[in-house]
C-alpha cells in the first residue's frame, strides 16, 4: 500500500509542471476566437492613445500609438509622429519582424513609456504595419 501511495504522489508531483504549463502566455489578438488562456499578456489591454495624451500619462504605462515613422534619428530610435505631435521612439532590431516601414506607411507601435523630467520616449515591443 506504501508503494502505491509513494508512486501516485510521484505522478502527481511529475504531472504538475505540465498542466501549469497550459495556463497563461501570449493571448494572439489575430487568433480565433476558440483559444482560451488564462493569465499572462494581451494585446487589447493597452489602451490606443495619442502622443499628447501620452506625455499626460504616468511613466512605465503600456499604451499603442497609430501613426507614422518620420525618420531615424540614432541605431534604433526614430521620430514618430501622429495628428497631435510627436516622440521618440525605440524599436530593437528583433521588433521589425521581418517587416518593411517606409514614412509613408502607417503603423501601430505598443509599448512601454519611458518618461524623465522633459522628455518621453516609447520602447516598442511591438511594430504592426497598418494596411
Amino acid at each position: 500500500m506504501k508503494k502505491q501511495a509513494a508512486l501516485l504522489a510521484i505522478v502527481m508531483l511529475a504531472s504538475a509542471p505540465v498542466f501549469a504549463a497550459q495556463q497563461g502566455g501570449f493571448i494572439d489578438p489575430d487568433a480565433p476566437k476558440t483559444q482560451v488562456q488564462q493569465g499572462g499578456f494581451n494585446a487589447d489591454s493597452t489602451s490606443v492613445v495619442t502622443v499628447k495624451q501620452a506625455e499626460e500619462m504616468k511613466d512605465d504605462s503600456w499604451i499603442t500609438v497609430r501613426g507614422q515613422l518620420e525618420k531615424q534619428t540614432g541605431d534604433e530610435d526614430y521620430q514618430f509622429r501622429d495628428q497631435t505631435g510627436t516622440m521618440t521612439v525605440e524599436i530593437d532590431h528583433k521588433r521589425w519582424n521581418g517587416q518593411t516601414v517606409s514614412p509613408k506607411d502607417r503603423v501601430e507601435l505598443t509599448g512601454e513609456l519611458d518618461k524623465d523630467f522633459n522628455s518621453i520616449e516609447l520602447d516598442v515591443k511591438h511594430v504592426k504595419k497598418l494596411p
